[in-house]
């Protein structure tokens, strides 16, 4: 891939498998996001998002398409978050919504509207979530869904959620693995 170096390359090519991807710069994260966008929710590999369980497009799901991040404080899920909102046009600048619970961002994607933003750190549990009107947002298939902390309110997510992992590997990389 032409600017990205051998380590990046090969974060790239691990998206869609279990195995962990061990990212050595920022500009990994900034890749990895880049992708997971392009091989899930984009056009141009169908073949990857049916090795990741994703059946249909989003638009013929029947409910939106969940994206669960779990990971240690400070493991870069929000890092990954603002690159994924990036790649996503988001022009804002994206903060983890720890305090509001949720932040809404209107995209101009073929397959979605909007990228809801849920950071589930402050919730006690599930039920919580749902007073916050889960059920309006997660029944809208022009919807994708980021929840950081998602551990939290798992039970909520969909059964085909994808779940990215994040933990430490050192202070300058992180370790970060895929599953659906």
């Amino acid at each position: 891939m032409k600017g990205v170096s051998k380590n990046e390359q090969t974060v790239v090519r691990f998206i869609g498998k279990t195995a962990p991807v061990v990212l050595l710069t920022i500009s990994g994260t900034k890749k990895l996001a880049e992708n997971l966008l392009r091989q899930t929710v984009g056009r141009t590999n169908f073949g990857l998002r049916q090795s990741l369980n994703l059946g249909p497009r989003p638009s013929s799901r029947g409910h939106a398409l969940g994206i669960g991040l779990y990971g240690d404080l400070g493991s870069g899920k929000t890092t990954f978050m603002q690159f994924f909102g990036e790649a996503l046009g988001v022009k804002e600048k994206i903060l983890s919504p720890t305090f509001v619970i949720e932040k809404i961002y209107k995209i101009a994607h073929p397959n979605f509207d909007h990228l809801i933003h849920i950071d589930a750190y402050r919730l006690e549990n599930a039920d919580e979530m749902r007073n916050l009107g889960w059920a309006n947002i997660i029944k809208n298939p022009r919807n994708l869904i980021a929840v950081e902390w998602a551990d939290r309110i798992a039970e909520l997510l969909p059964n085909n959620h994808i779940c990215v992992n994040f933990s430490h590997h050192n202070e300058e990389s992180r370790i970060i693995t895929f599953k659906s």
